[in-house]
């Protein structure tokens, strides 16, 4: 099971005048191949609070994967990635390309995407757009591969697993 918190990151969601329907739509795609979500908050498109949020997630133990929606843009407010890069340790770029490759075949516009994939700890963390149709596109190019990137995370390798 992929123990999950979504990080929603909106100026009018966390002031209650946006209802998160992206995050809903994480929820439902996380919980469509077992995962579970243990963490849920919408914050302010405010870098440092986004870095310490992830932060606090990713160290405090207990999440596998940290989905983060909005702020990916080329909008001034747009600084989720520069918060994610802010916490990483390590990049897992092929996440953040599959997507992008993915939201190309829908529409042009997803090339504007800064949208990054990262490690910190034994957390993969990475961040999708803002809108519920983005969400959707870019969750579903990779959702098949989480399993593995967080047993991977979690060091179960070929080399260790039993038969």
């Amino acid at each position: 099971m992929i123990r999950a918190g979504i990080l929603t990151v909106s100026d009018a969601g966390s002031r209650g005048e946006r209802e998160d329907t992206s995050g809903a739509a994480i929820r439902e795609l996380l919980v469509g191949v077992g995962g579970e979500v243990g963490r849920y908050e919408i914050v302010p498109d405010e870098r440092d609070v986004i870095a310490a949020k992830l932060r606090d997630w990713c160290d405090g133990g207990g999440i596998d994967l940290i989905l983060t929606t909005g702020g990916t843009g080329l909008a001034a407010r747009d600084v989720t990635p520069e918060a994610t890069l802010a916490v990483a340790e390590r990049r897992a770029p092929g996440i953040a390309e599959a997507m992008r490759a993915e939201g190309m075949r829908h529409t042009p516009k997803a090339m504007l995407s800064r949208a990054v994939a990262v490690v910190r700890g034994s957390t993969l963390i990475i961040n999708l757009p803002g809108s519920e149709k983005g969400v959707r596109e870019s969750l579903g190019a990779v959702l098949d591969v989480l399993p593995h990137a967080i047993e991977l995370l979690q060091g179960v390798t070929e080399h260790t697993k039993t038969t």
